[in-house]
């Protein structure tokens, strides 16, 4: 009888191993549609994404196209985060950022150098993810976290040291150029565009340094270092380093071939339906930052709000001190023009929101006021697109 039962039992250990087989495929069924894509559009040349004549069929491609990119950044994201608990932080959140501004130069640069010129595109999309990460996303982070937590807390000194270089590189490379003289216009000469990849490269490497050797501890939260791995990231599924490395780059990889296709459509979309040029600059934005933004309001919810402002905070200084020197020179050894002052409007919502970052972050806590105060200006953001 004995013998029965364990000749019975035994079967379920290939059951088990099947059934976490097929847990592992359908985790991964989005790099399969997103290769799957991949080679359909890169098969057919141009004759998909060059539908311009009809609008139904634009309209279907750039759809599909933002879909499937969405759906691979978000799963490449969850390979970012086992990292993150693997090496804990600033590295997780820093290769998750690095990830995703990759995105954002592939998609500008061939929208840039695809069809007419469009010299505003990337001071849109720089723009457009400042706006969106330090409004729209912080405002989400802090007002639900301050509904669950009523208060919460970060690391006052890496909040600070963020803002510095954010600040000093927002104002360098999207003000300046309004008020230089040497050219007409929101622009820089020759020699102010080496001079500021020179300076935001460099800068932005004094920063990667502070944060992950010198002074690693400004970008921890003491309250939360024992309970981080465990809280925030408790519902991953953790394997080996080499996995989710090689799972990372997949997707990345797979993102990027993509991306460089959705930006032929989106071109065509916005010359074939009038859209704001605007427009543009806030689909890529959204691209880019639609995973690191979900990780972050998760993390606000796992009441980890360190986490959410390095992954948020870090998205903007990486695009403004990465993004703005691949434009330039771009612009450089193309010969087109490109505008980087932010006119109109833009320009005193930039600086109020650089202004409300400084005094939301001046303590150690943040509630659900401030959370409200950042929403209000995405919303501010989102007109001006519409109704400049």
């Amino acid at each position: 009888m004995v013998a029965r039962m364990s000749i019975k039992s035994r079967p379920t250990y290939p059951a088990k191993n099947e059934q976490r087989r097929g847990d592992s495929v359908r985790a991964e069924f989005a790099l399969l549609i997103g290769l799957g894509t991949a080679v359909i559009f890169f098969a057919a040349g141009d004759q998909l994404v060059e539908i311009v004549a009809h609008p139904v069929a634009l309209g279907v491609v750039f759809v599909w196209l933002f879909a499937v990119i969405l759906w691979s950044a978000v799963s490449g994201v969850r390979h970012a985060d086992c990292l993150a608990v693997k090496w804990g932080e600033p590295y997780g959140t820093l290769v998750l950022t690095l990830s995703a501004i990759s995105i954002e130069v592939v998609v500008v640069s061939t929208a840039m150098l695809h069809g007419e010129n469009n010299p505003t595109l990337g001071r849109d999309a720089v723009f457009a993810v400042i706006m969106i990460a330090l409004n729209g996303f912080v405002g989400l982070c802090l007002l639900v976290g301050g509904l669950r937590y009523r208060e919460q807390h970060y690391n006052l000194q890496g909040v600070n040291s963020y803002l510095n270089v954010i600040m000093t590189l927002a104002v360098l490379g999207l003000i300046l150029p309004n008020f230089t003289t040497t050219t007409r216009g929101p622009t820089f000469s020759t020699e102010q565009q080496i001079f500021l990849i020179v300076m935001s490269l460099l800068l932005y490497g004094i920063f990667l340094l502070i944060q992950t050797t010198r002074h690693r501890r400004y970008f921890i939260d003491s309250k939360h270092a024992g309970v981080e791995a465990s809280s925030a990231h408790h519902s991953l599924r953790v394997r080996s380093t080499g996995f989710h490395s090689a799972m990372l780059l997949l997707y990345l990889v797979t993102v990027i071939l993509l991306a460089k296709k959705f930006a032929i459509p989106l071109d065509n979309s916005i010359e074939k339906f009038g859209l704001p040029q605007e427009f543009g600059g806030t689909m890529i934005a959204v691209l880019v930052l639609a995973p690191e933004g979900i990780g972050a309001i998760e993390a606000a919810l796992a009441n980890e709000l360190q986490r959410s402002i390095n992954i948020l905070l870090g998205s903007v200084l990486a695009t403004i001190g990465l993004t703005i020197p691949a434009v330039v020179t771009i612009s450089l050894m193309t010969k087109r023009s490109v505008v980087l002052g932010v006119e109109g409007g833009n320009l005193p919502l930039l600086l109020l929101t650089l202004a409300a970052c400084v005094v939301t972050f001046t303590s150690r806590r943040t509630n659900v006021l401030q959370g409200c105060i950042h929403l209000l200006l995405f919303a501010v953001f989102v007109l001006l697109i519409f109704a400049p």
